[in-house]
């Protein structure tokens, strides 16, 4: 390539690559205040369920219980069952937008009639669910994207 040539690529460059960095600095900016960009809050729900009536805990929760959260915007990222100590977990992954997000949806799933209606009449077969454990996760400055 001719040294003029390059010379003359790096001009033609510069001001697309300057217009560049600035729209890059904007965005970055404007995404700081946009809760769109916002990391996302998640909520680790571990019961303790009983063998004598697990499979009566996952038909409700299947059933029922994940339906009417679907209804109030509850985002369920994944359920397992798991093993700890000498007890059955049964152990879900929720995720929210933010904080407040998760208050407000909690509240008004608690208050869901159905949702009243459907835990007594399944609460004849005896307690479903031991102790709950609860806890919201915010990822580090170094989490990589979910």
């Amino acid at each position: 390539m001719p040294p003029c040539h390059a010379v003359f690529t790096r001009r033609a460059l510069a001001p697309v690559l300057i217009g560049l960095a600035q729209l890059v600095r904007a965005r970055v900016a404007a995404a700081a205040n946009d809760t769109a960009f916002a990391p996302m809050v998640h909520q680790l729900r571990i019961y303790e369920i009983f063998e004598h009536n697990k499979a009566a805990f996952h038909a409700r929760f299947r059933d029922h219980a994940a339906r009417i959260m679907a209804r109030h915007g509850f985002h369920i990222v994944a359920m397992w069952e798991a093993r700890a100590d000498a007890r059955t977990e049964f152990v879900y992954l929720l995720q929210w937008p933010d904080e407040a997000t998760l208050k407000a949806r909690w509240a008004d799933f608690m208050a869901d009639g159905e949702w009243i209606a459907i835990k007594e009449r399944t609460a004849a077969g005896g307690a479903m669910v031991g102790g709950i454990q609860d806890r919201v996760l915010h990822p580090t400055d170094y989490s990589p994207p979910l």
